[in-house]
């Protein structure tokens, strides 16, 4: 039977590639997505959700969730996604339109419908999630874990030590992180194995359908984007990173990753290190584990299933 899925996120070149991953492959059932403010302005990646599950043929709802972090300005990456949010691609006004439900009211009613445990499979800021678990803490024992990219272990892609969708909004991944959930965290100590290199690319690129040709060149806008950020280490120069794929595929192909379980806590308050998860990865503090944090994966396997689903999708 299909895992029962719901995708909060913030499209995004990454995110659009985790959307068909997740489109694509039987294991999952998408059931809703939510769209928040992050990678792009929550009109942009509300146009982008709906756009991109147009151009991938699916009918499914998109709620569209809060404008701005819970208690924060938000800062976009456009430097990093475009002005529109995808790089290179252009898509029609959309034909699914915005759902009438909010994305907390859409969240919490597709959860406590289904006669099932729900995944959340969250790749951009925790903010819809963190207002949900506030407003409505009933829903958390209907859910059986959320695979949320983000966070690091060790070092930061905004600042040092602080990874772009908990720095968003720290205060929203507070809450996600001490409400009890079951997490599994898809931090960058995992992301940065997550690459593509250019002969993945032209293994892509060789499909030959449109399809594959944009995603081609959303990936290289991506790339070249990516290696301007002062986090961007020089000597991976050439590959590109996947990072939000992580957490659809852990939710399609556990097996394909490695970590161990921790004790996570968020800073809210440092003058320095706002926005920092900090992993308990030494049992420093004796406190009882509240997150898987993936630390490896099965690079080859990993990229095979995303060529795979391009393949698969045809278009």
């Amino acid at each position: 039977m299909a895992i029962p899925v719901i995708i909060d996120c913030d499209p995004g070149i990454d995110d659009v590639m985790a959307l068909l991953l997740a489109f694509v492959r039987p294991e999952l059932d998408v059931r809703l997505i939510t769209t928040e403010a992050g990678n792009q302005t929550q009109d942009k990646t509300s146009f982008n959700a709906r756009g991109f599950a147009d151009l991938m043929k699916q009918k499914i709802e998109v709620a569209r969730g809060l404008e701005q972090p819970l208690m924060r300005t938000l800062e976009v990456a456009g430097h990093v996604h475009g002005d529109t949010g995808l790089g290179s691609l252009t898509l029609d006004e959309p034909v699914t339109k915005e759902s009438r439900r909010s994305a907390i009211d859409a969240l919490r009613e597709t959860i406590l419908e289904s006669p099932e445990e729900t995944v959340l499979v969250a790749t951009g800021p925790l903010t819809n999630i963190g207002a949900l678990f506030l407003a409505h803490p009933e829903v958390k024992a209907h859910i059986r874990y959320i695979s949320f990219m983000g966070g690091a272990a060790v070092g930061g892609n905004v600042t040092p030590t602080a990874e772009f969708n908990v720095y968003t909004d720290p205060e929203a991944a507070d809450l996600v992180f001490r409400s009890g959930v079951p997490i599994v965290m898809s931090g960058l100590d995992v992301t940065h194995k997550a690459y593509m290199t250019e002969q993945d690319l032209q293994a892509i690129e060789a499909i030959g359908t449109p399809l594959a040709r944009e995603i081609i060149a959303m990936l290289k806008f991506y790339g070249k984007a990516a290696q301007q950020t002062p986090f961007h280490e020089p000597h991976f120069a050439d590959v590109i990173r996947l990072h939000d794929l992580c957490a659809v595929a852990y939710a399609i192909k556990p097996e394909l990753f490695a970590g161990m379980d921790c004790h996570v806590e968020i800073e809210t308050e440092g003058r320095l290190t706002s926005g920092t998860t900090v992993v308990d990865y030494t049992n420093r503090t004796k406190k009882p584990a509240n997150a898987h944090v993936l630390h490896s994966v099965d690079r080859e396997a990993f990229v095979r299933l995303f060529t795979d689903a391009v393949r698969e999708a045809g278009g």
